[in-house]
């Protein structure tokens, strides 16, 4: 059976209450967008296996809900992601300017060098923004993060971001990553050679032999 995967991370959706976290997660697992909205009850996930510069990833992806009640435990699962994105809805100047608090929550509780993403969502509402692009930009530069605008609705951005934030991730865990495949490689030529040495030689080696 083919190996589904090299490698599996967590990624994790933060932000306010509202701003699109699930129909961002939707869009990108199942291609699926419900303008209805349902507040996420504590924390939810979604798999999907990507391709990023040769490997197959499996990302799980965690969406958390945004109201203040559940921080207690939303907060646990900053610990175990190696990627994050911050997500504010563009129509709104409060969610933005909440950003600062979800980037003190990250810097508190996320481990040291985890990759962070700025997402500007609800980019097909123009007619009801309120924070212009130049400012999103200007506050991931601010942080150190990429930043990209999407929609779940329109599919904007959508896999680009998803694969970015991944390609951070990857890019981070480099070292570890060829640690792992040369001692792969290693344990295998070691298991060929061993099997090798343990073959019989001349004709026998022709006939079906038990090597247990």
């Amino acid at each position: 059976m083919a190996k589904q995967y090299d490698v599996l991370f967590r990624l994790l959706l933060i932000g306010d209450s509202g701003v699109g976290k699930t129909c961002l997660l939707c869009r990108f697992t199942d291609n699926e967008f419900h303008s209805s909205h349902i507040s996420t009850i504590g924390v939810d996930f979604k798999m999907k296996t990507i391709e990023v510069d040769g490997i197959k990833v499996r990302i799980q992806i965690w969406d958390t809900a945004g109201q203040e009640r559940y921080q207690t435990i939303t907060k646990q699962y900053y610990r175990r992601a190696q990627g994050i994105f911050l997500v504010y809805d563009i129509s709104s100047e409060r969610f933005y300017q909440h950003i600062m608090k979800w980037v003190s929550d990250v810097d508190e509780y996320a481990p040291e060098g985890v990759q962070k993403i700025l997402i500007g969502n609800k980019a097909d509402e123009e007619q009801k923004r309120q924070v212009g692009r130049e400012q999103g930009q200007q506050l991931a530069k601010e942080y150190g993060m990429d930043f990209y605008e999407t929609s779940a609705c329109t599919n904007l951005n959508i896999k680009e971001s998803f694969t970015r934030l991944t390609g951070l991730v990857l890019q981070a865990h480099r070292k570890e990553l060829d640690g792992l495949r040369t001692r792969a490689s290693n344990e295998l030529a070691l298991a060929e050679l061993e099997e090798d040495e343990g073959k019989p030689e001349g004709p026998a080696n022709s006939s079906k032999t038990c090597w247990c």
